[in-house]
């Protein structure tokens, strides 16, 4: 006799990735379960295109800013203005808000919520058996589907336990203080423009940001040593740009991976999504569009899987992922380990970003999350511009 499971598909981590997941798999007319540890909010520039708005159904409202340019600030304090042109932006979101949106539009076409940490996936037969506590003080639970889908972040207990190499995806560790903006605001501060400090002192082998959230800021930085003092570095940051006094609502700090793993599932019944496939991009730590896209892919995948029965289906959230987006976190990767290795590279580095093919290019990637195709000549040139400020022939402040 086939065991019955409580679920078609039980979502592991109510993120941008699994309550998308949870989302198409529950409209689709799958029983789903969308379990959730509660008080999860991760430290996120809360950045997002307008494509992220328009392919997910993701109302404006929920935006708390736009950022019409983005100010790049090298080592010597030299400063680089990208203005996103007269009809692109960069949305803002405030995750907290944000999340709990998705996950209430996943329950309203018919997801499960639970609260509770997964803590044991034994994936070793056709039905899955997950067993959770709704809090550490709680009786372990146990529930079962035809499948999982592991989006619970860096550090997915789903993957660790079914995905071979999981436990070795390099990661940056992110730290942000949100703050509070004053009405009147007498600092170097634009609540339309979103700061990016390539500084070794901030980061050594990353980034700092000052991004506007309305009422609110994201102050932070990452880095992959992990030695590297990140709330020190952010107290020097606000102090250096004269925001040391504004008010600390929340802080936040958690790993978050740069490389997509090489195989998202375990080749039974068990796939893995988001943050948790490693789907953030390297050299710019966006993750929210991504991490969308790839629970759609895994809801797809998935929902193939329950039609056949072959888990083979499984296979095609990855691969459809990284042929849409895969030359694109191979360039990106490639900038951060060199641009991102010394001050004397990062000068280099916000001195291409002032040229304009390197903006537009740059911008219409970002808006439509696709490399632009309409302008072969200005990929040229921008090329050779690059080998100049590789090999030193063009002055950094030029």
């Amino acid at each position: 006799m086939t065991m019955q499971a409580d679920y078609d598909v039980i979502v592991v981590g109510g993120g941008p990735s699994g309550a998308t997941a949870a989302h198409d798999l529950a409209r689709a007319g799958h029983r789903v379960m969308l379990l959730d540890k509660a008080g999860r909010i991760k430290p996120c520039g809360g950045a997002v295109p307008p494509q992220l708005l328009k392919e997910f159904d993701i109302p404006p409202s929920l935006l708390v800013a736009r950022a019409k340019s983005a100010r790049i600030i090298a080592p010597s304090n030299r400063k680089v203005v990208m203005p996103v042109g007269e009809e692109g932006f960069v949305g803002m979101v405030d995750r907290e808000h944000f999340d709990e949106w998705l996950r209430e539009r996943a329950a309203s076409a018919g997801a499960v919520r639970v609260t509770g940490r997964c803590e044991e996936v034994d994936d070793s037969k056709p039905i899955v058996t997950l067993t959770y506590r709704r809090d550490r003080n709680a009786e372990p639970e146990t529930v079962t589907a035809r499948s999982v889908i592991g989006a619970d972040g860096a550090r997915s207990a789903v993957a660790r336990q079914c995905i071979a190499g999981a436990d070795r995806v390099p990661c940056v560790f992110a730290y942000h203080e949100i703050v509070e903006v004053p009405d009147m605001i007498r600092e170097d501060y634009d609540p339309t423009r979103c700061d990016v400090y390539y500084q070794g002192h901030l980061s050594p082998d990353f980034y700092a940001w000052i991004f506007p959230h309305g009422k609110q800021a994201s102050i932070g930085l990452g880095s992959a040593d992990k030695g590297f003092a990140l709330r020190d570095a952010t107290r020097v940051l606000r102090a250096e740009v004269g925001l040391a006094h504004w008010k600390t609502v929340r802080t936040e700090g958690a790993p978050i991976p740069l490389k997509p793993l090489k195989r998202w599932d375990n080749g039974r019944n068990v796939l893995v999504a988001g943050d948790a496939a490693g789907v953030v991009a390297p050299s710019s730590g966006e993750g929210i569009y991504y991490a969308m896209t790839a629970g759609r892919n895994s809801a797809d995948a998935v929902a193939a899987f329950l039609a056949s029965g072959d888990a083979r289906a499984l296979r095609m959230a990855r691969k459809r992922f990284m042929k849409a987006h895969g030359r694109v976190f191979w360039i990106l990767g490639i900038m951060q380990y060199f641009w991102y290795s010394s001050d004397a590279r990062r000068e280099r580095f916000v001195s291409m970003c002032a040229d304009p093919d390197v903006q537009r290019l740059t911008w219409q990637a970002y808006m439509h999350k696709k490399l632009p195709r309409r302008d072969p000549m200005a990929h040229v040139r921008i090329f050779f511009k690059d080998l100049g400020h590789l090999f030193g022939l063009r002055a950094a402040q030029s």
